[in-house]
C-alpha cells in the first residue's frame, strides 16, 4: 500500500494574501549572485582585505536564507566584522550593477502565476532576509513591482528573523489568512510561527534534506501554486 505524505490530509484554507520569499522562490539567485560573488572576492584581494582563494561558491549558496551577517559568518568564519561588512558592500554593488545590465532570471512561470493570483484578488507580498536595495532592485528590474502590495526585507526593517519580519508584515497590512511561500527552513518557521499555511518550493535546490518537511504542501515548479490555490477554493 503506497505511503501518504503527511501533509496530504491537511486542508488548505483560502488565503487573502500570499507572502513570498525572493531568492530560490521567485528569483534564480545564482544567475546574479555567483558572478557578483566572484567579483567581490577579486576586489577584496585587490584591497588586500582577503588574500586567499575565493571561498567555495557552494558554501555561500548553502547559506542563503540566513540573515546576511550569519551568511558571512559561514563563508568567512575566521575574518573580522570589517571584512564581512566590506564584502557586503561589494556584493550589493555588483548585484545592482548586474541587475541594471539585465543579468539574473526569474523561475519559469513566476510573472504569469503572480499576475493570475493578483487578478483573482490575492494580495501579494515579498518577505526576504536580504538587503533592502537588493530586494527592491530584483523586483523592479524583473518587472514585478506592480504585482506586489508590499516589499519587506530584514535589511530594511532590521528584524532578527524571518518570523519577526512576517509578523510585522501581517500586523502592518492587516492580513489574516495567508500562505507563506518559500524554499528554506526560515520560511517554514516564519509561516508556522505566525499561523500561516506554508508552501515549500522544492525546485531551487538550495535547501538541505528535511528543511521542508513541515510545509503543508510542496511544489516542484512555481506554476503549481495555482493548482493548490484552485483546490483550496473548492
Amino acid at each position: 500500500m503506497p505511503m501518504i505524505e503527511t501533509y496530504a490530509v491537511r486542508f488548505l484554507t483560502v488565503p487573502e494574501a500570499m507572502i513570498f520569499d525572493l531568492d530560490g522562490t521567485l528569483f534564480r539567485t545564482e544567475t546574479l549572485l555567483l558572478p557578483a560573488y566572484r567579483q567581490t572576492f577579486a576586489q577584496l584581494k585587490k584591497e588586500k582585505l582577503y588574500v586567499r582563494e575565493c571561498p567555495p561558491e557552494q558554501r555561500f549558496i548553502d547559506s542563503l536564507g540566513l540573515l546576511l551577517e550569519d551568511i558571512w559568518k559561514n563563508v568567512l568564519p575566521d575574518q573580522p566584522v570589517a571584512v564581512h561588512e566590506r564584502a557586503n558592500e561589494l556584493l550589493l554593488a555588483y548585484q545592482l550593477e548586474g541587475l541594471k545590465a539585465g543579468i539574473g532570471q526569474l523561475y519559469p512561470g513566476v510573472r504569469e502565476t503572480l499576475r493570475e493570483l493578483r487578478e483573482a484578488g490575492v494580495r501579494l507580498f515579498v518577505a526576504s532576509n536580504g538587503l533592502e536595495p537588493y530586494v527592491r532592485g530584483v523586483v523592479e528590474a524583473k518587472g514585478l513591482s506592480g504585482l506586489f502590495e508590499g516589499i519587506y526585507s530584514a535589511g530594511g526593517y532590521r528584524t532578527a528573523s524571518k518570523a519577526d519580519l512576517v509578523r510585522l508584515l501581517l500586523s502592518e497590512r492587516g492580513v489574516g489568512k495567508a500562505w507563506m511561500v518559500g524554499d528554506r527552513v526560515s520560511d517554514v518557521e516564519a509561516g508556522k510561527r505566525n499561523g500561516l499555511t506554508v508552501i515549500g518550493c522544492d525546485y531551487a535546490g538550495f535547501h538541505h534534506a528535511g528543511e521542508l518537511e513541515q510545509a503543508d504542501r510542496r511544489i516542484g515548479g512555481f506554476p503549481q501554486l495555482l493548482s493548490h490555490y484552485r483546490a483550496a477554493l473548492v
